[in-house]
C-alpha cells in the first residue's frame, strides 16, 4: 500500500461539508490501496497564527519521509509559501473552493489570500476539487496547468425518497453553516417580501453550524426578529446524520441561497431525496443541479428568490415535476466510493 498522510486544520467532526468530505475520504482511502493517516493542523487556518505556522513545519517534518502529503485547501491556501518549501514531500492539495472566493471578506484580505493561494498551489504536484468549476476556476484564475487538477466530486448515499410533511404550511429547509457565504440573508429578505404579499403558507428551516460566524448568527436572528418572521423561521442549529435524515424526508422544498459553492453536497442530497429544489447560481450549484430539477436564479437577488419560492409553493404540479427529476438525478450521483477512488489514484501518481 501506499502510504499517505491527510493533513487537515481543525475539528473535523464539526458538521460542515468540507470536513465531511475529509471524513468520509479518510474512511474510504484504505480499500483503495492509500495507508491514509489523518493529521490534526492548528484550527486557526485559514487565519493562523506564528504559532501555528511554526507547529504546522514540525508537524509535516515529523510525517514519514515516504508519504505523500494530501492537505486540504482550507489550511493549504493559507500556508505561506516559505513554509510549503520546507516540505520535503510530494504533495497533493484538495481544495473544495478558493478561500478568496469567500463572501464577507475585505478587499485586502481577499487579494492577500489570492496571492496565498496562487503561490501555495505552484508547489503541489496535483489538485484535486471537488467540481469541474473549481477546476476550470482553478486554471483561469490561479494559474494552475490543467494538466494538474484532477476532479473527485463528493460522493452521495442512497436515500429513499423524502415523503414531504403533513402540515397545511409547506416545509421549506436550507442546510449549510451560517456564514456569510451561504446568503442566509438574502434569503430571509425574500421570506420577509413574499410575507408582505402572501399568507404565511410555508415554514422554513435553516440547518447548520452556529459556532462559524457567530456575528452572523446574531445578525440573521435580528433580521428574522425585525421582520416578524419568528413564527415562520427556525434557527435549528447543527443536527446529527439521523435528524438531519428525518428533516430531508418531512420536507417539501429544499431551499439554497448561497453566493458561491465549491460543490454543493446538500444539493447533491436534496438530489438523493428527490426533493423539489430552489437555489441561486453561485458556483458549482448551477452545475450540481440539472435545470430540470430545480428552479435557479442569481446569487443575491432577493426578489428573483421570492419569486422562485413563491412559484415552488403555489405549484404542486411544479413541486412534482421538479422532484421526479430531481429523483432520477439522484440515482446517477457518484458515490463515496468514486471519490476515494479518484484520490487514491492521484496519491499513487504522484508517488510513483
Amino acid at each position: 500500500m501506499v502510504a499517505a498522510v491527510f493533513a487537515i486544520p481543525g475539528d473535523i467532526t464539526l458538521p460542515t461539508g468540507g470536513y465531511a468530505y475529509d471524513r468520509e475520504v479518510l474512511a474510504r482511502l484504505p480499500a483503495a490501496g492509500i495507508e491514509i493517516t489523518h493529521l490534526a493542523l492548528p484550527g486557526g487556518y485559514p487565519d493562523p497564527s506564528p504559532d501555528d505556522i511554526a507547529r504546522t513545519a514540525d508537524q509535516i517534518a515529523a510525517t514519514p519521509p515516504d508519504a505523500v502529503l494530501l492537505i486540504d485547501g482550507l489550511a493549504y491556501g493559507a500556508m505561506p509559501a516559505s513554509l510549503i518549501e520546507r516540505f520535503d514531500r510530494p504533495i497533493v492539495a484538495l481544495v473544495h473552493h478558493p478561500l478568496c472566493l469567500e463572501a464577507g471578506l475585505t478587499p485586502s484580505r481577499a487579494e492577500a489570500l489570492r496571492a496565498l493561494e496562487i503561490a501555495a498551489l505552484a508547489h503541489a504536484r496535483r489538485v484535486v476539487v471537488t467540481s469541474p468549476m473549481t477546476g476550470r476556476t482553478l486554471a483561469a484564475d490561479f494559474g494552475v496547468p490543467e494538466a494538474h487538477i484532477v476532479v473527485a466530486e463528493p460522493g452521495t448515499d442512497e436515500a429513499p425518497r423524502a415523503r414531504g410533511s403533513v402540515s397545511e404550511r409547506l416545509a421549506l429547509l436550507a442546510v449549510g453553516s451560517i456564514v456569510p457565504r451561504k446568503g442566509y440573508d438574502v434569503l430571509i429578505r425574500a421570506l420577509e417580501i413574499d410575507a408582505a404579499n402572501h399568507p404565511e403558507d410555508w415554514h422554513l428551516r435553516i440547518v447548520g453550524a452556529l459556532d462559524r460566524s457567530t456575528a452572523t448568527v446574531e445578525a440573521l436572528r435580528g433580521q428574522i426578529a425585525r421582520a416578524g418572521l419568528g413564527a415562520c423561521i427556525d434557527i435549528a442549529g447543527p443536527k446529527s446524520r439521523a435528524e438531519l435524515d428525518a428533516l430531508y424526508d418531512q420536507s417539501d422544498v429544499f431551499v439554497l441561497s448561497s453566493h458561491y459553492e465549491g460543490y454543493g453536497m446538500v444539493l447533491a442530497e436534496a438530489l438523493a431525496r428527490g426533493l423539489p429544489i430552489v437555489t441561486t447560481t453561485g458556483g458549482a450549484a448551477a452545475e450540481t443541479v440539472p435545470d430540470s430539477a430545480a428552479l435557479k436564479v442569481p446569487p443575491g437577488d432577493a426578489e428573483a428568490l421570492q419569486r422562485a419560492v413563491r412559484r415552488a409553493v403555489d405549484d404542486a404540479a411544479l413541486r412534482r415535476e421538479l422532484a421526479d427529476a430531481a429523483w432520477l438525478a439522484g440515482r446517477s450521483l457518484p458515490r463515496w466510493s468514486n471519490t476515494a477512488a479518484a484520490i487514491a489514484d492521484v496519491i499513487k501518481e504522484v508517488r510513483e
